[in-house]
């Protein structure tokens, strides 16, 4: 059994005292560990929330270090890997929520591996949220499949909202500080495991999650992932179902028919999306133009 470990949780305009609390109680009640819970703050700019989590201070084996500025996803992240002191590390997305009592007696019992993924779970609620584009994409995605579903394809499933791994695997390979804007971060990490033969183990401890932002701002942040993609495409080739649709467009010469429609039929998509009754199907159609709009380069 693990008997240290560095919780770290990466934030960013988002208030995470709730989610520390819960993780300091439980790691509190463990006998004969030694642990620490690590908040860095990537330069929010919403001053009432970093007010809120300078709380987390003070909480027993607790640090919040406020970043002045904004660097990303993946280098906040490597930076905490650099400041934790225990030699496994378990990454936390600020946003998540402990559901279970024994999550990190879970983790610290788990079958040895070199990354461990513990997935998370949506709070469904269909009546509330029977209108909203995130919670419709999260329910039918395999993102919030089991275990087994998720071990079948354990590299292409994996994402850096639960999960830990060996500090030493961390710091060989961090993740790609060239991803600052939004998306694919842990998609080329998850092929950087795979291609140095570094074992994810998935298993069934999940996290809560229920933060659904509004239909808008879904669309925005989804454009921005397929700008991520696009800028990023030849090193996540094989790892994006975006791309590999894109392709097949290319093969088929329909790329300049793709690119031709995008102007006609991107408005209308666009309020079916963000309307009261959007649509998964219209939603990957949507993804699929927009990209090869972007894509001029083939």
């Amino acid at each position: 059994m693990i008997n240290s470990l560095s919780i770290l949780i990466p934030t960013y305009n988002n208030v995470c005292l709730e989610l520390v609390k819960s993780l300091q109680a439980q790691a509190a009640a463990l006998p004969d560990f030694e642990y620490e819970i690590l908040v860095a703050d990537d330069g929010s700019t919403d001053r009432l929330t970093i007010y809120e989590n300078r709380e987390i201070r003070s909480l027993p084996y607790c640090r919040y270090i406020e970043r002045e500025k904004n660097v990303g996803r993946a280098a906040i992240r490597n930076f905490l890997a650099e400041e934790a002191l225990h030699p496994w590390l378990l990454f936390i997305d600020s946003n998540m929520q402990v559901i279970h009592p024994q999550y990190l007696t879970t983790y610290l019992q788990s079958e040895e591996s070199d990354v461990i993924y513990g997935g998370y779970q949506i709070k469904r609620n269909d009546e509330k949220y029977q209108h909203n584009l995130r919670y419709i994409f999260e329910c039918i995605g395999t993102q919030n499949a089991d275990y087994k579903q998720r071990q079948a394809n354990p590299y292409g499933d994996f994402h850096t909202s639960n999960f830990m791994v060996r500090q030493d695997i961390m710091l060989q390979y961090p993740l790609d500080e060239r991803f600052i804007t939004y998306g694919y971060e842990d998609v080329l990490w998850g092929k950087t495991l795979q291609e140095n033969q570094i074992k994810i183990l998935h298993i069934d401890n999940t996290l809560g999650y229920e933060n659904f932002i509004g239909n808008m701002s879904f669309l925005y942040k989804t454009e921005e992932s397929l700008r991520t993609l696009n800028q990023f495409k030849e090193e996540l080739q094989g790892y994006s179902k975006v791309l590999d649709y894109a392709l097949k467009m290319k093969r088929w010469h329909l790329y300049p028919f793709c690119q031709k429609l995008y102007p006609l039929l991107s408005l209308p998509i666009k309020a079916r999306l963000t309307g009261n009754k959007p649509s998964i199907f219209w939603f990957n159609i949507y993804k699929l133009l927009y990209y090869i709009h972007l894509d001029r380069n083939i």
